[in-house]
């Protein structure tokens, strides 16, 4: 029984042509977002119809396919996917799923306050938020509107709740936060967080600006260590994934680095992505999608679907084309889901 039970999971398990292990889906709820963040969307951002975004039936569907396929941790992300509504009962059902080991949420935080511990009961496990400033007047700017005061109590309603550890994210621009990294990172000298700064990556109409405004991680370590002291290497994996983690003296939270433009990790890369519109997006920063939605409102039949996928993941590119200056313009990030 024990030889059998080895080959059935293994027959489960979905790799790419590489020999990587792909069991990490990430599921864009929506691609509208209560804040217009200067790199992540154009200020007049236009949105689909709900319509023609997956609707919950569907998106637990393709939690069920990618689940028997092999797939044991899920993030939502957006846009914003606190916005989306039934997101409590939608974030139930996916965590109710057998073979659902992790599932965790990007979000701004700015919906937390309210939302944090319901969705904690609903099973959600723990959540990324994004903070790039603790400036008041700088967090309206970037944000084109959004309150910090809203984010902070967001931040702690879900540490309340338990959907922890923490993560801050902070997408380092220069000229609007590479300054701020110093008083960010100490952060997590006085609490158990994980903050993590991360590359500005070129995609879509803002790519220009994406680029131009790239501050390397190398610069950001400097800064810091030049200011706080040596960043000692934190060994094990804490589900961080692409990050690599470091802790100030006497800190009790980490900090984190993902320098997927500098130092691209492409070789441990064991995710594929969803978009709302129900495109399977093999890589972050390639526009080569596999379109679920249209074949699931065909009526295409559970294994067949599971079929699709296998198949498309079977071809996840190496890596990204960064480096030989290409770079996706078909999507916003917001548009992706990160």
């Amino acid at each position: 029984m024990a030889t059998l039970t080895c080959l059935w999971t293994a027959a489960m398990e979905m790799y790419d042509q590489y020999g990587r292990h792909i069991h990490y889906l990430r599921i864009s709820l929506t691609d509208a977002c209560n804040l217009r963040c200067v790199y992540c969307m154009p200020e007049q951002a236009c949105f689909r119809p709900r319509r023609a975004l997956l609707q919950d039936d569907e998106i637990l569907m393709l939690v069920q396919a990618a689940v028997e396929l092999g797939v044991d941790r899920i993030r939502l992300t957006g846009g914003e996917p606190t916005i989306r509504a039934n997101i409590v009962d939608l974030v139930r059902r996916i965590a109710q799923t057998p073979g659902v080991r992790d599932l965790s949420m990007t979000t701004n935080g700015v919906l937390l306050k309210e939302l944090a511990a319901p969705l904690a009961e609903a099973g959600l496990s723990r959540v990324n938020i994004s903070l790039d400033t603790l400036n008041p007047e700088k967090f309206h700017w970037i944000t084109r509107g959004g309150h910090l005061e809203d984010v902070w109590a967001g931040i702690e309603a879900a540490e309340a709740a338990g959907l922890t550890p923490i993560k801050l994210n902070c997408v380092v621009t220069r000229g609007y936060n590479d300054e701020e990294v110093v008083d960010i990172a100490r952060l997590t000298l006085d609490h158990p967080w994980d903050v993590r700064f991360i590359e500005l990556m070129p995609l879509g109409s803002v790519a220009h600006f994406q680029r131009e405004a790239l501050v390397p991680t190398q610069e950001t370590m400097e800064r810091i260590v030049a200011e706080l002291g040596p960043l000692q290497e934190v060994s094990g994996d804490n589900g961080a994934g692409p990050s690599r983690d470091y802790r100030l003296s006497g800190a009790r939270g980490t900090l984190g680095f993902i320098s997927s433009v500098t130092a691209p990790f492409c070789a441990e890369c064991t995710r594929i992505r969803v978009t709302a519109d129900g495109k399977l997006r093999l890589c972050l920063l390639r526009d080569v999608e596999i379109d679920l939605l249209t074949p699931m409102r065909e009526g295409i039949r559970f294994e067949a679907l599971k079929e699709l996928i296998r198949r498309a993941v079977w071809h996840k590119p190496w890596g990204h084309g960064l480096p030989e200056g290409m770079a996706p313009k078909e999507r916003a990030m917001s548009q992706i889901g990160g």
